[in-house]
């Protein structure tokens, strides 16, 4: 027993730490530049919205974590979602780091940009672009923190043919999204756009 309990010891010791996130503050205002397959749009991004989220969309970009990622969940008059890395490795570090909520002080208005969640301080990486008018989900919690400054007609094109994800629609899995990342995606949902590389202007 006692050398079974000290091998246990030894690989927990020798066991790489977790790196943490990054959780630089934001500028008070600042723009990204999503280069996607259907072309480029730039997010305007205010931190006085929503300041958590602001803050961790900031550190997102900036470690290039949105480069090569899916557009998974594209429902025609309602809102495109992306932000599961395409590798697992990668996501493991994040979704284990969520966010505390920040009040809704705007409204999901078309064009607005938003931290998807699965209940309160759930936040981690994914997030939304409304197509519409979402103003049912201000209620819900959902903050947006910035809005998209141009290239609307970009976002609009994204590719909405496998709809919502499983097991509710024919999209992506997210559970397998995140296990397997980008492996899946490309053997099962060939047509899915895509971010090239997100940037933050300077």
């Amino acid at each position: 027993m006692i050398r079974i309990l000290a091998f246990v010891v030894a690989l927990v010791c020798a066991a790489p730490a977790l790196a943490q996130v990054p959780t630089e503050q934001a500028p008070a205002s600042y723009k990204v530049k999503f280069d996607t397959s259907k072309g480029a749009f730039v997010l305007q991004v205010t931190r006085a919205w929503a300041p958590l989220g602001a803050d961790r969309f900031y550190n997102l970009v900036k470690s290039g974590f949105y480069d090569n990622v899916r557009f998974f969940r594209v429902i025609s008059g309602f809102m495109v979602q992306f932000g599961i890395s395409g590798d697992p490795a990668v996501m493991a570090g994040w979704r284990d780091a969520p966010i505390k909520d920040d009040p809704v002080t705007q409204s999901n208005k078309r064009g607005t940009i938003t931290f998807a969640m699965a209940g309160p301080n759930t936040r981690t990486t994914q997030v939304f672009i409304n197509f519409a008018d979402n103003d049912r989900l201000d209620a819900s919690g959902f903050s947006p923190f910035g809005r998209v400054l141009s290239g609307m007609d970009v976002v609009d094109k994204l590719n909405p043919e496998y709809g919502e994800g499983a097991p509710r629609g024919r999209g992506p899995d997210q559970s397998r999204m995140q296990r397997e990342g980008n492996a899946y995606l490309t053997k099962e949902f060939q047509h899915l756009d895509f971010v090239k590389k997100a940037t933050i202007e300077r």
